[in-house]
C-alpha cells in the first residue's frame, strides 16, 4: 500500500506548484523552457549573491574570526560568512555543471503527437483546481460529519 503524501504546509505549497507547472506547461517544449529559465534565474541571483559577498566580505575573511559581544559572548560572524561564502560557491559550481547537462535537454525534439501526448498527460497528472468535478470532489469531501463543509 503506497504511504501517504505528508500534509505538512510546505509538502503541500510544493504539490500546488508541481501541480501549477504540470498545468501551466503542458508539453515538453515548454517544460524544457521554464526548467531553463528557472535554472538561470537561480545561478543570475545566487552568482550576484556571492560575487556581491566576496566584494564585500572577502578582505574580512583574512581577519581574526572572533568578536566578544556587549553580554561576553563570542560570536564568529567571520568563520560563518566563510562557510556561507564557500557553500555559494558549491551551489554555482552545481549549478553550472546541471547547465551543462540541461543542455543536452534541449537537443530533444518530439513530433506533435507526442506533444499532445504531455498535454493528455498533464491534464491527468494536474488537473485544474477550479474544474467542476475537482471542486464537486472537494466539496463532498468537506461535508462530512468530522470535517464540517465551511461554506
Amino acid at each position: 500500500m503506497p504511504e501517504e503524501p505528508c500534509q505538512c504546509p510546505d509538502c503541500q505549497r510544493f504539490y500546488r506548484e508541481h501541480d501549477r507547472l504540470i498545468r501551466e506547461s503542458p508539453t515538453l517544449r515548454q517544460q524544457q523552457e521554464l526548467n531553463w529559465a528557472a535554472l538561470q534565474s537561480f545561478r543570475t541571483l545566487s552568482g550576484r549573491v556571492l560575487e556581491d559577498l566576496q566584494k564585500q566580505y572577502g578582505s574580512k575573511a583574512n581577519e581574526p574570526s572572533s568578536q566578544v559581544t556587549s553580554a561576553g559572548v563570542v560570536e564568529e560572524p567571520v568563520d560563518e560568512l566563510q562557510q556561507a561564502i564557500a557553500e555559494l560557491e558549491n551551489i554555482n559550481a552545481h549549478l553550472y555543471s546541471i547547465e551543462a547537462l540541461m543542455e543536452r535537454i534541449f537537443d530533444v525534439k518530439v513530433p506533435e503527437a507526442v506533444e499532445q501526448k504531455f498535454r493528455e498527460l498533464a491534464g491527468e497528472l494536474a488537473p485544474d483546481p477550479l474544474n467542476v468535478d475537482r471542486l464537486r470532489l472537494n466539496r463532498l469531501l468537506h461535508q462530512t460529519p468530522d470535517l464540517p463543509d465551511r461554506n
